[in-house]
């Protein structure tokens, strides 16, 4: 019956991936994330192992600081992703959180399997369903709220679910049948909502910077409104930094459409080939950016069709 203490949360992650009609999050980076989570919880019991040791209370521990220290080294990984802007989208989000918190889980129980061989099945039961999900719940639900840039607010959310998981206001069986209730449909009603979003980026922005690009390319991108725009520029920026701002826009059109079309590709089940131009043209356009500088980038942002996605997650999806 200890099987029940690591089925449910696998089974779960799969279930997401499969949701995951665009396969954003690589299985290469599945795994890695897994392992993260298994080298959080080891940091974890050692930390927690020493704040007993140091006299703490297990009571307090449990119920105060243990869920205060989880939550935030769970989260640091996530953190980094999203700083890096390594998750475009709140599906990979998602997935990504949930992912660390699924090797965290595993890890803990693998850990609890050593020490509690002949523990009885209605404990694995209790950590398989309500333990091992909430940590990958919370984990996911820090993921989203902190792709929305409120990171402090999806740590605090986090902190407290678990929290209140550890004081056992209700009996073990009835907190894991809430946290079944409860938990999964959360996740998937953020990816439905993920899911449609992404569905009206790529329907109304690919029109858009089709219809750029292509004003740019004819040789009359001057007397379109953008061109005019552009030109009115002249007055605040030397001719150096406005050429490089028009290619900078010629670049992000291009690869946001290759983003597209791209994710167009995956949601319809074609094999995406890996383009050797992409990392040059990405390393190109993080050279313009640093060329036209902050204030360009603002000059432009009238221009832009802003995306949920960052165009950096090409990387991640094999432009």
């Amino acid at each position: 019956m200890s099987i029940l203490g690591f089925l449910p949360v696998a089974l779960f992650l799969i279930g997401l991936l499969y949701l995951d009609s665009f396969k954003l999050v690589s299985l290469r980076t599945l795994m890695i994330l897994i392992f993260v989570g298994c080298a959080v919880a080891a940091l974890s019991l050692a930390i927690n192992n020493g704040l007993l040791a140091a006299g703490m209370e297990r009571r307090t521990l449990m119920r105060f600081a243990a869920p205060v220290i989880e939550e935030i080294l769970k989260a640091i990984p996530i953190l980094w992703m999203l700083r890096t802007r390594r998750v475009g989208f709140l599906i990979d989000a998602a997935i990504c959180g949930f992912a660390v918190g699924t090797g965290f889980a595993l890890a803990e129980n693998l850990y609890y399997l050593s020490t509690l061989a002949k523990a009885p099945p209605a404990l694995w039961v209790v950590r398989g369903f309500g333990t091992a999900i909430m940590h990958g719940g919370t984990t996911a639900i820090f993921a989203i709220i902190g792709k929305s840039r409120q990171a402090i607010a999806g740590l605090l959310v986090a902190i407290v679910i678990h929290s209140m998981f550890n004081h056992f206001i209700l009996s073990p069986a009835m907190t894991t049948l809430l946290i079944v209730i409860v938990f999964p449909p959360l996740v998937v009603l953020a990816f439905a909502r993920s899911e449609r979003l992404l569905q009206q980026w790529l329907g109304n922005g690919f029109d858009v910077d089709a219809a750029l690009l292509k004003a740019m390319r004819s040789g009359q991108f001057a007397e379109s409104n953008a061109g005019q725009y552009l030109q009115s520029l002249r007055e605040h920026f030397d001719g150096a930094i406005l050429a490089d701002m028009f290619c900078y826009l010629q670049l992000h059109a291009e690869l946001s459409l290759r983003a597209k079309g791209v994710l167009m590709m995956r949601e319809n089940g074609f094999p995406v080939a890996k383009d050797a131009e992409v990392a040059e043209k990405l390393k190109e356009l993080r050279y313009l950016k640093d060329s036209i500088g902050k204030t360009g980038e603002l000059a432009l942002s009238p221009l832009m069709h802003h995306a949920p996605a960052d165009l950096w997650q090409l990387q991640v999806l094999g432009g």
